[in-house]
């Protein structure tokens, strides 16, 4: 059974500089998750994804593409040992997608209310994730999300995309 994952990717350059930086706090398992926005948290689906592609497709034509503003840190801590970047524009255009996506074939419940957001320092010891905390306060970036991604994760390389989804009327 392959596990997936659907999220927005950060582009480039804020992309690799998040990446490097949650590599640069300790967090071994940057290089093995590209930068991004959860839409869908890792999944198993059974059998091959043609309905998972169609759920997909049909979903992202429903969504006009949106404004994302990444603005300072947040944490979820005590719950979860996690330091972010916080989404301060596209939160409901996030939240309004992500609940359409986790419906159909990727049907779930979620174990914490979804809250859109991007890693940045993940099961690290107090200090490191005050420091990330800290040190990224004054992150800020803005761009259009156009479009989210399909990823699949395989073992030892991690989360690969394997499909684009535009968002709004096809192009």
């Amino acid at each position: 059974m392959p596990t997936i994952g659907v999220a927005l990717a950060i582009p480039e350059p804020w992309a690799r500089e998040l990446q490097d930086y949650r590599t640069a706090v300790g967090d071994t398992t940057a290089t093995q998750i590209p930068t991004h926005i959860t839409l869908v948290p890792p999944t198993e689906v059974e059998g091959d994804l043609t309905d998972v592609h169609e759920h997909l497709t049909r979903a992202a034509l429903r969504h006009e593409p949106f404004t994302v503003h990444l603005r300072g840190t947040g944490t979820f801590r005590p719950v979860s040992p996690v330091v972010f970047v916080a989404v301060a524009q596209g939160i409901s255009a996030c939240e309004v997608l992500a609940a359409e996506l986790r419906a159909g074939p990727l049907a779930q419940e979620l174990s914490f209310p979804y809250h859109p957001h991007v890693t940045i320092a993940h099961h690290l010891e107090d200090a490191a994730l005050d420091r990330a905390y800290a040190e990224l306060a004054d992150f800020e970036c803005v761009f259009d999300a156009d479009h989210f991604l399909l990823y699949v994760h395989e073992d030892g390389i991690g989360w690969r995309p394997t499909r684009e989804f535009p968002l709004g009327e096809i192009r």
